[in-house]
């Protein structure tokens, strides 16, 4: 078997992500691996961020992105930030570029810890997001859930930020909606042929909004950045909110709000904190693990497995 690689079990607010180096080293993490990571509640993941070697001139590393159930994303904002704060601890460095499969990701760290990432620009084209039907006007497609004279959602927004996004516009809290009931069927609607990642969004105030995301590949999760600047995005473009608003994560309300700016040259600035929670290594092929003994913070009770 392989050697093992480092990794970092973190999250980017509530985000829950594994930072895995497999830099200097030709494989990958397997989706076998990233399956049986999910299944231990110790390692259980939303994203794992896997740093390669970089593959273009000019970038710091190339991102491989797994979900939990061992599919690839394209995008992941709350995970990169964790990549970021990763690396910044290793090198003393406070800017990167990444490649990921959804493209080049600027990202810098700030001297109050917080970090932004430069998701690059909205995609409203319906065969680019991509969708199954024709749609001029993506900021309000024919979907919905629910009777058709009570649908309890309808008419999302589609757009894609690396990855194929639905914004369901709600007028109170997501959290009161059965999102695990109907998270599952949208993100498998025909409507989506590369599935999507399902957002209830409620307008707070003209600069902020609520959300609740169902992620394509991982289910509920307590943040998805990608999610957050789609409905930033959907909010300004649709006259509900400005071009900069924060974001108060329904699930995980105690957590800081994410500050998302529509720039004037369309690029979609996601700012936010990234928490390490402890580290271990690992073996891609298998997802087995070991847990460091010593651990920051003077936290108990390291684990092996």
């Amino acid at each position: 078997m392989a050697e093992q690689v480092e990794f970092a079990k973190m999250n980017g607010l509530g985000n829950k992500i594994l930072v895995v180096d497999m830099r200097g080293r030709p494989d990958k993490v397997t989706p076998e691996a990233a399956v049986a990571l999910n299944a231990d509640p110790a390692t259980q993941f939303d994203q794992i961020m896997a740093i390669h070697d970089p593959k273009a001139q000019g970038t710091d590393a190339w991102i491989d992105i797994l979900n939990s159930d061992g599919s690839k994303a394209q995008a992941c904002g709350n995970g990169t930030r964790c990549v970021v704060q990763a690396l910044s601890s290793e090198t003393g460095r406070k800017t990167f570029t990444f490649q990921t499969v959804a493209g080049i990701l600027n990202a810098e760290e700030h001297e109050d810890g917080t970090i932004s990432v430069d998701m690059g620009r909205p995609v409203f084209a319906w065969d680019k997001i991509p969708l199954a039907e024709e749609f001029f006007d993506t900021s309000r497609i024919e979907l919905q859930i629910g009777p058709i004279d009570a649908p309890v959602l309808h008419s999302p927004a589609a757009m894609s930020m690396g990855n194929p996004h639905a914004v369901f516009w709600v007028d109170r809290d997501p959290m009161a909606f059965d999102l695990e009931r109907f998270g599952p069927m949208l993100e498998n609607h025909p409507m989506f042929p590369e599935k999507a990642n399902i957002t209830l969004a409620q307008v707070t105030s003209p600069s902020s909004l609520r959300t609740r995301t169902w992620e394509r590949g991982a289910g509920l999760t307590l943040a998805c950045g990608s999610a957050a600047c789609a409905a930033a995005v959907s909010a300004a473009r649709t006259g509900r909110t400005g071009r900069t608003v924060t974001i108060d994560v329904a699930s995980a309300p105690s957590r800081q709000p994410l500050t998302i700016d529509w720039r004037a040259d369309d690029h979609v600035v996601m700012t936010g904190p990234a928490e390490w929670e402890w580290s271990g290594k690992l073996y891609p092929q298998t997802g087995s693990f070991v847990r460091d003994e010593e651990l920051r913070h003077g936290d108990q009770g390291a684990r092996a497995r």
